[in-house]
């Protein structure tokens, strides 16, 4: 079995992430080929303080529950698609946060990215692809760029309030590219759980 876990950014109490985690959760379990299992994984649901462990995360030592069972649950993964926002011009400090817990246990896995904002949240995933890198993920070419001015529909809401989310709404094209994003997250992660091995056994 494939697992992957799609893992929502954002811990805002007023945000797109989720809505957004739903919709990339539902393609991805319909269009799954047999052997691949999509899970969220929402960071709301572990709060996680700023980082707290006295010993850096490559030690693999965990002090507090909290952390783990954040490590505990990335590792059974063998891939993620970060859903991610675009916070002054990086990745939101939650997710980064979040990401610095936690080291041997997002080696050798694959990594995709979906992300939204004013300017799509390319920026946030320009950052990402570095951090990516320092990890030893396998981070794929293809990704998927909502905007928040196309992609969610604000009819009815009101737009003064700076709580307004809009209903999520991509465009139909969106689906191509977030099929491809899927794609290549699956590849790479099968391919990865052989290198891990081989590693393993050297």
């Amino acid at each position: 079995m494939t697992r992957i876990a799609i893992i929502v950014g954002s811990t805002r109490v007023h945000r797109r992430g989720r809505m957004v985690a739903d919709w990339v959760y539902e393609h991805g379990r319909e269009k799954a080929p047999d052997g691949v299992h999509f899970d969220i994984v929402d960071l709301v649901d572990f709060a996680l303080p700023v980082l707290d462990e006295p010993a850096p995360a490559a030690w693999g030592v965990y002090e507090h529950s909290y952390s783990r069972q954040w490590a505990e649950t990335i590792d059974s993964y063998d891939g993620y698609v970060f859903v991610l926002s675009e916070y002054n011009h990086g990745v939101p400090g939650p997710l980064k946060n979040a990401i610095d817990y936690l080291y041997n246990e997002w080696i050798n896995k694959s990594a995709g990215f979906v992300s939204y904002g004013m300017q799509g949240g390319v920026r946030a995933v320009e950052q990402m692809r570095m951090i990516a890198a320092e990890l030893g993920l396998a981070d794929v070419g293809e990704q998927v760029v909502l905007s928040t001015s196309t992609d969610f529909d604000y009819t009815g809401w009101d737009e003064s309030d700076p709580a307004t989310t809009g209903a999520f709404a991509p465009a139909q094209r969106q689906l191509a590219d977030l099929t491809a994003t899927l794609h290549a997250v699956v590849t790479w992660a099968e391919a990865m759980i052989t290198v891990r091995q081989k590693l393993l056994a050297a």
